[in-house]
């Protein structure tokens, strides 16, 4: 199932940068909680959607040879805060299905253009807020409480799913046996704090061991933090460091308390993000899968694809 997916056998793979803040700072849309899927409501939503991507698949269609990483806007479409916007359950799972039906399309009107595949991807976020380690209580209480996404997404024609700002390793293996479930390999992103530990305390090393001894993932991915944050938490030769393909690094060096009361966005700097990716590239020697997260758009993602490979 795994072995499917072709970012695992090596290449260069792009993904987008940071949808929510980009709608949000850039755009100025109204996103109640920074869900970006209800935008789906409406087709004016649907199109701003749409072109979002568009920089992306543009930049990744200029890079010989790389595929692109097609994900959901579907971080905030899970029950609890379906629940907090006013959408039961039934609509949910038709909107969690609509958004993996639109990249599908996305990517057949796509695929022509690009030298490399394009996978679609099915978010999945934390139940709770992304910066705080909270619910739910137990891996298996994770696993029920995000099996009925994972399988609305499934049933949109996804070709993976992805476990995208995890906060505790809990949360994390329960996506991870959802996944297991509905029959999808998945990509399990953890988040971490300035410190390099994520916000349940957790070494980055212990959380990505506690999933793999369990229910093992595709592989693994860091988003929402700084390079700086986590470079030294990365220890050379572990076997662990061998699970990260993934990195989707903030704009900014603040941290995620900084980040939470700003009311302007920091989009850092382009180039010294995108050096920093370049040399994670000793330190994370399976590490092809490049997108970004808040504060960053199509100009991070371009000095990152230029850096890596210049």
């Amino acid at each position: 199932m795994a072995s499917a997916l072709p970012q695992l056998d090596g290449g260069i793979f792009l993904s987008d940068g940071g949808l929510e803040t980009s709608l949000v700072f850039i755009d100025k849309i109204e996103l109640p909680h920074f869900a970006a899927f209800t935008l789906l409501e409406d087709e004016l939503g649907r199109e701003r959607l749409k072109s979002y991507y568009v920089p992306y698949l543009e930049l990744c269609g200029e890079t010989p040879g790389a595929g692109f990483i097609l994900e959901t806007p579907t971080w905030r479409a899970s029950s609890d805060w379906g629940a907090l916007l006013g959408v039961d359950a039934a609509r949910l799972r038709e909107l969690n299905t609509q958004a993996a039906q639109m990249m599908c399309s996305m990517r057949s009107r796509w695929a022509p253009r690009l030298s490399g595949p394009i996978v679609v991807s099915g978010v999945i976020g934390p139940r709770g807020d992304g910066y705080i380690a909270e619910a739910p209580n137990s891996a298996a209480d994770a696993a029920d409480y995000h099996h009925a996404q994972a399988a609305a997404l499934a049933a949109g024609g996804v070709d993976m799913l992805a476990a995208v700002t995890m906060t505790t390793s809990a949360e994390a293996l329960g996506i991870s046996m959802a996944a297991h479930r509905v029959g999808l390999p998945v990509a399990i992103s953890f988040t971490v704090e300035t410190d390099g530990r994520l916000p349940s305390g957790e070494s980055l090393g212990d959380a990505i061991e506690k999933v793999d001894a369990s229910a093992p993932p595709a592989y693994f991915a860091i988003n929402c933090a700084h390079p700086t944050h986590f470079e030294n938490a990365l220890g050379a030769g572990e076997p662990w460091i061998s699970r990260i393909r993934g990195l989707r690094a903030n704009a900014s060096t603040k941290s995620h308390a900084e980040l939470d009361e700003s009311t302007e966005l920091d989009i850092g700097d382009p180039k010294d993000l995108a050096q920093r990716y370049r040399g994670l590239k000793g330190a994370l020697p399976g590490l092809n899968v490049l997108g970004g997260c808040c504060g960053t758009d199509w100009r991070h993602i371009r000095a990152v694809r230029d850096a890596w490979v210049g």
